[in-house]
Parts: structure tokens; sequence; C-alpha cells
């Protein structure tokens, strides 16, 4: 029987089989390969697969697909993962990582992983969504992949799956979709969230490119568009695995960008699949 070689990694709950690259050439990958292995039944149990992959724009390319076989353009926690592989398999400390999305930088720190993070962009505040008789309002922005937030009094009261499943799908996310975000800003500026992933179709424990769109939306919305030039931030965001990530981050009438991730990531264990 085949067999596949794989790393189970997490990065704040947010975790992911990492597929090695003498086992992918064996076994094609498919929208039934992907949703078994990720089944926590049946399967290794996963948020999703990564891929490593040579690059001709990167020291590496990342390639991730979510839990329901759906590749995905990025993925925040994902690619904190992906570095913490490259850096066990390479020993570099900084080095850049091409996505769907564009090229991220990443480095290794005293800290956890660091990933530079695309460029925020759509931003559109104020939205008024309809869905089943209720209006929510909601602030959009696409942070690697789209994010619909919603600021809440309390994030634990939120029936998260509920809410997030009529918005994930809302014509006026279409055609790609959304992620849907419930935060709920602290006194001291930071930021508590609780994450729909589209792909996963449910909550997930942490979502790193959710964190930075919570990051963002939250400074916007409480102390405005950045009328100074060149303001930093930095804001800590607690998942609800309860682990907090750092978001940092330059804004300028209204541009965004040097955006920065940090936190932890480690590797669970590694092991062989036998798929059917």
């Amino acid at each position: 029987m085949r067999s596949v070689s794989f790393v189970k990694l997490q990065g704040s709950g947010n975790d992911f089989v990492l597929l090695e690259p003498n086992s992918r050439s064996r076994i094609p990958m498919s929208k039934p390969f992907i949703e078994k292995i990720c089944d926590r039944r049946f399967g290794v149990g996963a948020d999703g697969v990564l891929l490593m992959e040579a690059s001709k724009k990167a020291d590496v390319r990342m390639r991730i697909f979510n839990a329901d076989g759906s590749e995905a353009e990025m993925c925040g926690n994902g690619a904190r993962c992906m570095a913490l592989h490259f850096f066990n398999t390479t020993g570099r400390k900084t080095f850049s990582i091409e996505t769907g999305a564009g090229l991220l930088a990443a480095r290794i720190t005293q800290d956890g992983i660091k990933i530079r993070m695309t460029d925020p962009k759509d931003i559109r505040l104020d939205l008024c969504v309809k869905a089943s008789g209720r209006e929510y309002n909601v602030d959009f922005v696409d942070t690697g992949v789209p994010h619909a937030v919603i600021e809440v009094p309390d994030t634990a009261r939120v029936p998260v799956a509920r809410i997030g499943r009529l918005l994930r799908y809302h014509d006026v996310f279409s055609p790609a979709g959304t992620n849907v975000d419930f935060i709920q800003r602290q006194a001291d500026g930071s930021v508590n969230i609780r994450t729909y992933e589209r792909g996963v179709e449910n909550e997930t424990l942490a979502c790193g490119t959710g964190s930075v769109a919570a990051a963002v939306i939250s400074v916007i919305n409480h102390e405005g568009c950045g009328t100074k030039p060149h303001m930093k931030h930095r804001v800590c965001v607690k998942t609800k695995s309860g682990e907090v990530l750092r978001v940092y981050f330059t804004m300028s009438k209204k541009k965004i960008f040097d955006v920065w991730l940090e936190g932890q990531a480690k590797v669970v264990f590694r092991g062989k699949y036998l798929p059917e």
C-alpha cells in the first residue's frame, strides 16, 4: 500500500498537514484525497493541507488547500507553519515565500515566527448586510483572502457557525465568498476574535489573515484612518485557542502597509498516511 509522509503542524490552534515532497509524486492531489486526510475521525485531521514547492520568485512556494479540497490564495497561520518547516529543513532564519496572494517575507524570532503579509486592500466600511431577516453592520477587507469583520459586545456569546454560514455565501461577497470575523475591542486596544473560515466551513481556533483584518479594522474604527503620516501600530489579537497573535502595521492617510503577523508555530508529530 502506498504511504504518504507528512508533518502535522499547528499555529495558535490552526492545524495543517504538510505533505513531504518525496511523497507527493505517489498520489494525485485531489478534492477527495484532501477531504479524507483532513477528516478528524478517519484521517490525520486538519484545517488544511500545505505543499512546499520550488519557486522561481522566492526561496520557497507555499500552496494551501482547505479541508473541503478548495485551494486558498493565502493563509497567515499556514505561512507561519510553512516557515517553521522551512527553517527546520534548511536552518535559515530569514527567507521569502511565494503564495497565491503575493510574496511574503519570513523571519524566525525569539518570540516565534514573523511573517510580512501582503498589504490590505479593498477596504469597505459600514456595509449593511441583510440576512435571514436581520441587518448586520459589516466592515470588509482583503488581507490576502477576503474577510468580513463584525464588531460585537462579547465574542463569547456569538453563534459563530450560524451567522458565519449566513454571511459567508452572501451576494455582497460573491463570487469568492468571505471569511467572517467577530471581534471585541478591549480597553487596552487589544482585540478578541472568533472566526468562521470558508473552506473549513466552520469556526476555527485561530486565523492569521483574520487576525490582521481584526487589527486593521479595529484601529480604523477606533483610532481613525491615520491623519499623521506613517503611524505605526501594534495590536495584540487573542484567538479562540487562547494564544495571542501580534499584528504590526503602518498607516498613512488610509494606506496600510508594512504588515507583519507574529506568533508561535509548532510541529505536533510526523507520520505516514495510508490512503485507501
